[in-house]
């Protein structure tokens, strides 16, 4: 981050502004519209210009115009002038603005819209001034000016809202409700009276109701673009997260900032948490007024657990919701260029794990082996070995197509392709290690033409 955005009260503070042409003007009009005392210095003065400042110095400047100023901004046409200014107000640890001189800039005006009292600001740090003021008109036509009056309804109600809700929790979930629901519609609507009532029947609502909420959320198989809108948007809203070994930073940095966070992660043979000691966090944390988010790669329902989890938080009485992910089956065999099911070579696909719970690799072998279907193996990369040998002596032939995807749909993917007969050895020799995904079928031939996803490239 090139800059840190803050904003600056400057109501009834003096800043002072060397210019007075037309650029001076510009900046003016917005140091006022924030309630600046302008001290304006400059030989000529544009008459406008002249009408918004204090006494108004038409002179060349001089550094004891620093004296006081909470803001200095050179707005001339002599880059010398502006250069002193710059080095002055510095010494005097003034922050200080040159007009279209970064590089002497210790602050930068930022495009702003303009919804008093909420404000957005965007900059480029002087770079790039004309693509933020683009920006911002993009942002003009998606703000209502509405959400200036939402802003200032919310501003009466902040203190009966702090003394009725007490934990900072349950104010945080009362406020996004309000704003994303009937009470934001009304305003948007022009119906303040009636937005009033129901954020005041609201807040009795949630005074008497204290129970938070789980929500058990898909991240998807690795890719950070593959999260669904809802997802992000539960992320972002959550005060707890409850998170998974396999889950990207990229991912994980994308929940609220000032969540707390919670490592449950789990390999073979390794438990940080007990999955019992999982189901019981959530019925707690819960229960104590907060939003949960139990955040797990791929799909919660398909070998992730899930239905173990809400079980537990449907027999507590625990409101829960539900975000599907895109499961690696899917994700990794689409970024691997295998489809998996084919009209010529696969008309069906079973799902199976490597890894049972008893720790064992019991499967229905007899129907696994059909020549008409894809196979595709959660975790079983330990066993890889005994399932190749499994599957070809019941049946399936040892020529049979299979690949091992590593690590899919990141930038880190590697898929190693091969027979049911030389897979094994091949991910030996290449130190495959987990996360992977085993593909078999005559689907897996079509890579050779259709991958198209090349992370190295």
């Amino acid at each position: 981050m090139d800059y840190l955005p803050l904003f600056h009260n400057l109501k009834n503070r003096p800043v002072l502004l060397v210019g007075g042409g037309e650029q001076a003007l510009r900046k003016a009009r917005l140091l006022t519209s924030a309630g600046a005392r302008l001290r304006v210095v400059a030989p000529i003065i544009h008459p406008e210009l002249a009408a918004l400042a204090q006494s108004p110095a038409r002179r060349e400047y001089r550094e004891i115009d620093l004296d006081g100023v909470q803001l200095a901004v050179a707005a001339t046409n002599n880059s010398t002038v502006n250069a002193c200014v710059a080095k002055d107000a510095q010494q005097r640890g003034i922050a200080v603005n040159v007009v279209d001189a970064p590089e002497l800039c210790t602050v930068i005006f930022p495009a702003i819209v303009d919804r008093s009292p909420l404000i957005v600001a965007v900059s480029s740090g002087g770079v790039a001034p004309v693509l933020a003021r683009l920006l911002r008109a993009r942002l003009e036509s998606l703000i209502p000016a509405a959400y200036g009056r939402l802003a200032q309804l919310a501003g009466r109600f902040r203190q009966e809202v702090k003394r009725t809700l007490q934990a900072p929790a349950q104010r945080r979930i009362f406020w996004e409700e309000v704003f994303q629901g009937r009470v934001a519609e009304r305003v948007l609507a022009g119906q303040e009276n009636e937005a009033q009532r129901l954020l005041q029947e609201k807040l009795q609502e949630k005074q008497a109701d204290a129970t938070g909420e789980v929500y058990l959320v898909g991240a998807g198989p690795g890719d950070v673009d593959l999260l669904t809108f809802r997802a992000l948007r539960l992320m972002q809203q959550a005060d707890v997260v409850l998170y998974d070994r396999l889950l990207p930073a990229d991912i994980l940095d994308l929940c609220r900032r000032d969540a707390t966070r919670i490592y449950v992660g789990k390999r073979a043979a390794e438990h940080v948490v007990a999955q019992e000691q999982i189901n019981q966090m959530l019925v707690r944390l819960a229960k104590q007024g907060k939003r949960v988010l139990r955040l797990k790669g791929g799909d919660p329902f398909i070998f992730g657990r899930g239905g173990e989890e809400i079980e537990q938080l449907a027999a507590e009485g625990i409101p829960f919701q539900i975000v599907p992910g895109i499961t690696a089956a899917s994700g990794c065999a689409a970024y691997a260029g295998i489809p998996l099911t084919h009209r010529e070579h696969a008309q069906s696909v079973r799902f199976v794990t490597g890894h049972l719970k008893n720790g064992s690799c019991d499967l229905p072998w007899a129907d696994l082996v059909s020549p008409a279907q894809t196979l595709v193996v959660y975790m079983g990369l330990g066993g890889l070995p005994f399932i190749c040998e499994r599957l070809i002596a019941h049946g399936r032939a040892a020529a049979t197509p299979a690949a091992l995807i590593e690590q899919g749909t990141t930038a880190q993917q590697r898929v190693i392709s091969g027979t049911l007969a030389d897979l094994p050895e091949q991910a030996a020799r290449q130190r495959i290690s987990a996360p992977t995904l085993l593909i078999v079928g005559e689907v897996v031939k079509l890579r050779e033409r259709l991958a198209w996803f090349n992370p190295s490239s």
